[in-house]
């Protein structure tokens, strides 16, 4: 059987569906490797984003890089899948003639057979995980109900799908027999989950049956949305140990005329209470939330009550990006982009430098603390871990010199947190 390289482009969802694409591939024969620095398989297929510009733009480059690679003659054969070809299917195929096969972000498992013919394994749910082995995301819907003015998820993904809650516990329990401790739930929407089968919201009762499961050390959740957050989640969350404290929920933004002009259905006072309420309800919560600057028709008033907000806030992690006009959405066709390129930048400098001060301070709050931690890691001097307010790749990380003592990987242990920086904090495991 020959070897597959499969580079996977954008978010942890697109890293899943490689991840089972690999899992298939592996089960019927087929030799994989993962974001290889140097791909030395006969076959390359590139998992694409397509959400904004820079995403698409790299998307693209990767791709020709490869179709060279194939005119070369160093590949046999060029696939691509994902976001990008799911939305510029016909673009693409008229543009870049060397790939021989195009799948979206839906039919990519159409791939193997056409590979294989119809004799192939399904093995459904067994994939091959890319992280470390001690975690994984699970993802647990695909698709997007809401249509925000600004983004083009919908326009890809299409309408909310909820996964059967059996297939995704057995997915766990199968992940837990390979070793899996650490569980991030991933979605576009995780508070929809079961919106679309029923009416109802079953995110709670999916988190606490899958917190039931034996083996399951930490569960932490992604992407909510602020509109009908689903209250019965957070009796859960205190009833769990192994539910951490730790909830990310993209706000975008906090002015009335913004959250109008965005489409996000939520009000100002709305946001405070929401905020204010998940505080007073989990006090050791972390909360991590996305910002947008410089959507159009951003004034500086608006700017100045995002500050306002975000040093009101005070969250424990954010990320924040200035807007940029996507084809085919609301915005796009409705909006003229008229915030200047530059005061969109100063103004993302300026909300990146209020949070850095936040971060920082929240960072040296923990000095002194006693946190569990797992550890990721081992990078010159230091092992390289987090706890469970620190989601893989995006959070603040744990630095436990080498000399302290030896630690195995994906193992857990109490750290006394010794001194913080504005990122990432330092400690020594209790012996």
């Amino acid at each position: 059987m020959k070897t597959i390289d499969i580079i996977s482009l954008g978010c942890s969802k697109n890293l899943v569906d490689s991840e089972t694409l690999m899992g298939l591939m592996e089960a019927n024969g087929y030799t994989c490797t993962h974001d290889s620095d140097d791909p030395q398989g006969e076959i390359v297929v590139v998992n694409t984003c397509g959400f904004i510009n820079d995403a698409k733009e790299e998307s693209i480059n990767t791709i020709l890089e490869f179709a060279q690679a194939k005119t070369e003659g160093r590949i046999e054969k060029l696939f691509v899948m994902g976001c990008l070809s799911e939305r510029y299917l016909a673009d693409l195929e008229r543009e870049i003639p060397e790939v021989d096969g195009w799948y979206g972000k839906f039919n990519y498992k159409q791939l193997l057979k056409d590979l294989e013919g119809e004799q192939f394994e399904a093995c459904e749910g067994h994939r091959h995980i890319t992280t470390p082995r001690h975690y994984a995301y699970i993802k647990i819907s695909e698709g997007c109900d809401r249509h925000c003015a600004y983004c083009a998820i919908p326009l890809i993904t299409g309408k909310h799908q909820s996964r059967p809650m059996a297939d995704i516990l057995n997915e766990v329990r199968y992940l837990v027999s390979q070793g899996t401790k650490e569980f991030n739930v991933i979605a576009q929407e995780l508070t929809y989950y079961g919106v679309d089968i029923d009416g109802q919201q079953h995110i709670a009762e999916l988190i606490d049956q899958m917190a039931d499961i034996e083996g399951v050390e930490w569960i932490r959740l992604h992407y909510a949305y602020p509109t009908h957050f689903p209250w019965d989640l957070i009796p859960v969350m205190r009833k769990h140990k192994n539910v951490c404290n730790y909830l990310d929920i993209a706000l975008q933004h906090i002015s009335d005329h913004m959250l109008t002009r965005m489409k996000r259905h939520v009000t100002k006072q709305e946001t405070y209470d929401l905020v204010d309420r998940l505080r007073r309800e989990l006090p050791d919560i972390h909360l991590r939330t996305t910002l947008m600057v410089g959507f159009p028709g951003e004034t500086q008033e608006d700017f100045d009550e995002l500050i306002a907000f975000t040093k009101w806030a005070r969250f424990e992690r954010m990320g924040a990006f200035a807007y940029s006009e996507e084809e085919g959405t609301y915005s796009e066709q409705h909006y003229e982009d008229d915030v200047p390129e530059d005061v969109k930048q100063q103004r993302l400098d300026k909300l990146m430098r209020v949070q850095q001060r936040i971060s920082e301070e929240i960072e040296a709050e923990k000095v002194n603390s006693i946190q569990r931690v797992i550890i990721d890691r081992q990078e010159g001097d230091y092992y390289v871990g987090r706890t469970q307010y620190c989601s893989p790749e995006v959070d603040p990380e744990v630095l436990i010199p080498v000399s302290d003592r030896r630690l195995e990987i994906g193992s857990f242990y109490d750290v006394l947190i010794t001194d913080s920086e504005e990122f990432d904090i330092y400690g020594i495991t209790i012996k």
